[in-house]
């Protein structure tokens, strides 16, 4: 049986692989039932349903792969990090952001992760809004 670190590990893995595939369903089956998700400068949102929400939200507006994906976990297996590169591209105007016309970005990017049960219990991701902003307005 492999240790808890080893599973945390493989956790995070496969939930982004699921990402970069485009497969919210694996990214959901990831989840723990009551998720809890703390996104860069926006609201709380606590279980699946809220999660699924914001993934659709996401793949209307961007178009996202990371790159240079490194996780690292704690002994425990209870808490996970990664590091990344989104390149990405805005395909829709989102909220009150500038408007989209497709621009490209990459951006470097974290997360952190609790992790319960065999399952992501708490998803927390954090990057520089203000770079992407000058980002996708050079490319307009």
């Amino acid at each position: 049986m492999s240790s808890p670190r080893a599973q945390a590990l493989d956790l995070v893995q496969r939930y982004y692989a699921a990402f970069n595939r485009g497969d919210a369903k694996a990214m959901l089956d990831a989840l723990s039932d009551t998720i809890v998700h703390d996104v860069n400068q926006g609201v709380r949102r606590v279980g699946k349903t809220a999660f699924k929400d914001f993934l659709e939200h996401m793949d209307h507006c961007y178009q996202e792969q990371l790159h240079d994906v490194v996780v690292m976990a704690s002994d425990d297996g209870t808490r996970a990090s990664a590091e990344f590169l989104v390149k990405g591209r805005y395909k829709a105007t989102d909220s009150d952001l500038p408007p989209a016309t497709g621009q490209t970005y990459a951006l470097a990017a974290g997360t952190f992760f609790a992790i319960a049960n065999g399952r992501i219990a708490r998803v927390t991701t954090y990057y520089n809004l203000q770079d992407w902003l000058a980002q996708i307005s050079r490319a307009a």
